[in-house]
């Protein structure tokens, strides 16, 4: 049987480190452009507990999401041992293009795919490569486009990349702004025979909820009242997302299982978006819930967000490399474990893909 099979994955961490203790020298301001009462320090210890992240991580000045898109699928047809030569499509999730530091300049043109396509040296014309805007669970939903392509006969081998550099459109007068970082991640995924009938990409599921949830999470002007209005930077009604994430991910991933003929005792590991550990943590204790089981298994969701922050479309690629390779203590796969990707974000936008390793 003809399944879409990850043959390889990649990623680029970035080598600064910002901790919270950088945040607490701040001044952070509301929506309504006063000053919080609160001191820093409280801001962001209060942030600590609520998210989990301890620190973040951006990139250097001189690299552009392109760039570090480009290192983390080089890492990733590297491992599949693919010939660059032989891939159709190259689909690089972001939502920012190439943010330049120090400037308020966004660049989508060319698309990041076509760079990081110029970067790997691929000369083959029929290797079709473009960017998709999902939000959040734009890489997710790179992996759902690549196996359709494969199944209507148009693609047998893509490589599917999620890149950003947030800390360049984030407002730092917002707390907000410390949710947020940099990061790349990159898989080969091949569309061939298996040797089990249902290994490979078992299922998926996905959602766009764009009524009043389109607000959400969306571009605005700094909190700071001197700041200039024409430059905008990412915001997020942060108590809308939760309850948004809370009611519709459970449900996805619920309806992705079910699509892929797969009970939830069967479930080995799931890689949800690196948004908020809490928020991940009441979501994964929802959809045990749906399924009328009270105690979430131990070791079920690796996470990463302590330490790397939310680096968008990244984190979910990110944290299944690292996972791979053993890099994340107490997490590991073996060939036959079933896993669960899932991610939400800006859209609003929720999807789920159902896999077995």
């Amino acid at each position: 049987m003809l399944r879409s099979i990850i043959t390889g994955t990649g990623s680029y961490i970035p080598p600064s480190v910002v901790s919270n203790n950088d945040f607490a020298k701040h001044l952070f301001y509301s929506k309504t452009h006063q000053p919080l009462n609160t001191p820093p320090e409280e801001v962001v210890e209060k942030f600590k507990k609520i998210t989990g992240i301890e620190e973040r991580r951006y990139t250097t000045d001189e690299l552009n999401a392109s760039d570090i898109g480009s290192i983390a699928a080089k890492n990733a047809v590297a491992e599949s041992g693919t010939d660059p030569e032989t891939i159709d499509q190259i689909i690089v999730a972001q939502n920012f293009g190439n943010v330049f530091k120090h400037t308020i300049q966004t660049d989508a043109v060319p698309s990041l795919a076509s760079i990081i396509k110029n970067r790997l040296g691929i000369r083959n014309p029929n290797c079709v490569a473009y960017d998709i805007l999902f939000g959040c669970p734009g890489w997710v939903q790179g992996i759902i486009h690549a196996d359709a392509f494969f199944k209507a006969g148009i693609a047998k081998k893509a490589l599917i990349i999620g890149t950003e550099t947030l800390s360049r459109v984030i407002d730092i007068y917002d707390r907000d702004s410390m949710i947020f970082s940099d990061g790349a991640g990159a898989a080969v995924m091949e569309y061939k025979e298996t040797n089990e009938s249902d290994s490979g990409l078992l299922g998926a599921s996905v959602q766009t909820h764009s009524l009043e949830e389109v607000n959400y999470i969306n571009m605005g002007k700094s909190y700071y009242p001197e700041s200039d209005p024409a430059v905008r930077y990412i915001k997020m009604q942060g108590r809308k997302v939760y309850e948004f994430a809370l009611t519709y991910v459970p449900a996805a991933m619920k309806d992705c299982m079910e699509k892929s003929g797969v009970h939830i005792s069967d479930l080995k590991k799931i890689f949800i978006h690196q948004a908020n550990a809490k928020m991940d943590e009441a979501i994964i204790k929802r959809l045990y819930q749906l399924f009328g089981i009270e105690e979430v298994p131990e070791d079920i969701m690796p996470m990463s967000i302590h330490w790397l922050g939310n680096s968008s479309v990244a984190t979910v690629p990110t944290l299944f490399d690292l996972v791979r390779k053993n890099k994340i203590p107490n997490h590991h796969l073996e060939n036959g474990d079933v896993i669960l990707f899932a991610s939400v974000g800006a859209g609003m936008n929720v999807n789920a893909v159902c896999y077995r390793y």
